[in-house]
């Protein structure tokens, strides 16, 4: 596979030349949307979302036809510091499970009409320990990035990432405490579901990897430091989203901490995604709030895997039918008042 870019400083410059939205496709889609056959509003953040994303995608009235699923799996170090219910090698397993269509990611994705990519990323080679080290070095780091910039179908028209791995809610715990502040127990949830000594020891070890890491750098170095090969290919496949201009739904807390690390390495960086869902984790909603994300479900859901994204696939695929099936006043023969 060829890298897209051999050096942290290259990506930096990547996010720093990125397409912003088109004020003229906006402006395009809100005179349209004003000649619909239904009063001002009255489809709600239906209508804020179709604008959203013909500012991103242009055209003339797009439909959402070709989105696109990424679920990337990792490994992390610091699982072996008991901060998980279940073992590391689950992460392998749910892997195959994705690949034989077993999982809820693999049904919610047939419902989406969505194509499906699992990439596992050096599952045999878990991050380091990051209270003792930073959990990558920065070939490791780049590598992560590149394939989730590679992976990214430049065909698709919306694109949704996910995550599979043990200990992977502490990572992000760690990534969120460290770029927002506040104490490791206000970030630290109970993920899997440790029980109340399995919660102590995972929030000790947020608190650990903060006190080492958190004066690292920008939200790049800090994500190096802190993060997970998959946590880092997410961040990977939405930078190259953007460069596509291709709109992202953020998933769940993990997916967010990703999207903050960049948000706080380049301002604006995430303009281009929506919340998909505010999920159970208790530091989610803190998170969407320092991301100035209204999330579209609340659902309950703290299954990772992309699902809650992927079932707001259907409300942003709404929103665009509305906005290019709908007659307008005239073609309808009806009096706009």
């Amino acid at each position: 596979m060829t890298q897209a870019f051999s050096t942290l400083a290259e990506f930096r410059a990547q996010m720093t030349a990125q397409p912003g939205p088109s004020a003229a496709d906006l402006a395009a889609a809100a005179d349209h949307n004003g000649q619909l056959t239904k009063p001002p509003g009255a489809l709600g953040r239906l209508e804020d979302l179709a604008l959203w994303y013909r500012s991103w995608r242009g055209g003339d009235l797009a439909k959402i036809t070709q989105p696109q699923i990424i679920v990337f799996a990792g490994n992390h170090g610091v699982a072996a510091r008991g901060v998980s219910a279940f073992p590391a090698e689950v992460t392998e397993q749910m892997v195959l499970n994705f690949q034989h269509g077993g999982a809820a990611i693999n049904q919610l994705a047939d419902c989406a009409s969505a194509t499906l990519d699992v990439v596992p990323l050096a599952l045999n080679t878990p991050t380091r320990d990051f209270t003792k080290a930073p959990a990558m070095d920065e070939a490791a780091f780049l590598e992560a990035l590149n394939a989730g910039w590679q992976v990214v179908d430049p065909q698709a028209d919306l694109l949704v990432v996910g995550e599979m791995g043990i200990a992977n809610t502490t990572s992000a715990a760690a990534l969120a405490c460290a770029l927002l502040g506040g104490e490791a127990a206000e970030w630290t949830g109970r993920g899997t579901g440790v029980d109340d000594e399995g919660l102590k020891i995972k929030t000790d070890v947020v608190a650990e990897g903060v006190a080492l890491h958190a004066k690292a750098g920008d939200g790049l170095d800090i994500l190096r430091c802190l993060g997970g090969r998959e946590i880092a290919a997410m961040a990977g496949a939405m930078v190259r989203a953007r460069s596509l201009r291709i709109p992202v739904i953020l998933d769940g807390f993990i997916c967010c901490a990703a999207a903050l690390c960049l948000a706080h390495t380049v301002k604006g960086a995430m303009d281009h995604a929506v919340a998909g869902h505010l999920s159970a984790e208790g530091g989610h909603a803190r998170l969407l709030q320092a991301l100035d994300k209204e999330p579209l479900l609340t659902l309950g859901l703290r299954l990772g895997e992309a699902s809650g994204a992927a079932l707001a696939i259907s409300v942003l695929k709404a929103a665009m039918a509305c906005h290019a099936g709908m007659a307008t006043f005239a073609q309808a023969g009806v009096s706009d008042g």
